[in-house]
């Protein structure tokens, strides 16, 4: 077969028939549909069209969500790959065999923003075929523009996507950050933030820290979205650890007290504290804190974390024994956060008398 050869019109057939309905110019080559086959299947009222630049669909009708997904990424994502990596091709089968990672049509792009988040199932996402544009990562170096439905969202670093129904998707924070970044009210943000840490998707520091890294927090309705959700995610850390204390037998504690030296200095609040065994649990909920200068988000976080080690010091010389636990340990593995506390119960036998503190309600 030399380049005059006619195109045989039973690759067409069987594109037709394949569930791979969304394909590149340079895969539909890889079947061996020349450039004058696909001009004539994407003639008006031809069987196939044209998504995006390079892009297309293989039927008639309109695109389904899903194809949108795959036509976006494989818009977005790198050039050079020829053909879906599980149909073998005539022309690839005397290749040697590619690692799969060099084989992905959709490599160095993943989808981002309200797209990604709705395939995270987020119910204040909106349904994906309502979305003008579908937001896609791709590197800063990757020469492309926005077009059509595909909206590009460059990053320095990529991040590891999750693969959501063969999806490469970015995870929750990150998408959270891209979404509030095309998002100019406080209403919308403060649900989709105030979801992903009821639902469990992502911690506020996670959340916080993408949207400070992304430049967001000197707007002021996400500053105020921002608010609600460190006090959202303080009140679900707080239940996780009642609900930790109750169902594994734990004695009850001093709940959100403060504790003062009789005559001294006050030592700070603990979110539980066991006066017989000079135990205190502590809930690191910190997460930046958000100014109109970088640098002074770093100092202000510097300085909270110095003032937290400084308490947990102080109350340590004086005999009390401080857990520390974070939301996300209470959230994953909290049979092992209870049995940390446990021990440290039980240890208080074997330790010296702790100093006598005054315990005032927080």
């Amino acid at each position: 077969m030399n380049h005059n050869t006619p195109l045989s019109p039973r690759p067409l057939q069987h594109l037709a028939e394949s569930r791979q309905r969304v394909l590149s110019a340079a895969q539909l080559k890889g079947h061996g549909v020349g450039a004058a086959a696909l001009n004539e299947q994407c003639r008006p009222g031809g069987p196939w069209q044209q998504l995006l630049p390079g892009v297309y669909l293989l039927h008639p009708g309109p695109p389904t969500a899903d194809e949108r997904l795959h036509a976006a990424l494989l818009y977005a994502g790198r050039p050079q790959i020829r053909a879906v990596a599980s149909v073998p091709t005539q022309a690839a089968q005397g290749e040697p065999h590619s690692p799969p990672a060099q084989r992905t049509p959709y490599a160095n792009a993943m989808i981002t923003g309200l797209a990604a988040l709705t395939l995270h199932r987020f119910a204040s996402a909106p349904p994906l075929l309502s979305l003008d544009r579908i937001d896609v990562m791709v590197p800063r170096t990757r020469r492309l523009r926005s077009t059509g439905f595909a909206r590009l969202v460059r990053s320095c670093s990529l991040p590891t996507p999750q693969l959501i129904g063969g999806v490469p998707v970015a995870p929750v924070a990150r998408a959270l950050a891209d979404a509030v970044a095309q998002l100019s009210e406080s209403g919308p943000v403060r649900r989709l933030l105030t979801e992903a840490v009821r639902g469990g998707h992502c911690e506020p520091a996670a959340a916080v820290r993408e949207l400070n890294q992304a430049k967001l927090l000197a707007r002021p309705h996400v500053v105020d979205a921002v608010d609600s959700l460190l006090a959202e995610g303080r009140a679900i850390a707080e239940d996780r650890l009642y609900a930790m204390v109750r169902e594994h037998a734990l004695p009850e504690p001093l709940w959100n007290v403060d504790l003062r030296l009789p005559g001294g200095p006050q030592l700070g609040g603990v979110d539980a504290y066991w006066p017989d065994q000079a135990v205190a649990v502590e809930l690191d909920t910190r997460a930046p804190r958000h100014s109109l200068r970088a640098e002074s988000q770093q100092d202000s976080a510097g300085l909270e974390w110095s003032e937290h080690a400084r308490k947990r010091e102080h109350l340590e010389r004086l005999g009390i024994t401080v857990v520390h636990l974070t939301p996300r340990k209470l959230r994953e593995s909290p049979d092992l956060q209870a049995t940390v506390v446990r021990t440290a119960l039980m240890a208080s036998a074997d330790r010296d008398p702790a100093a006598y503190v005054m315990v005032l309600p927080h």
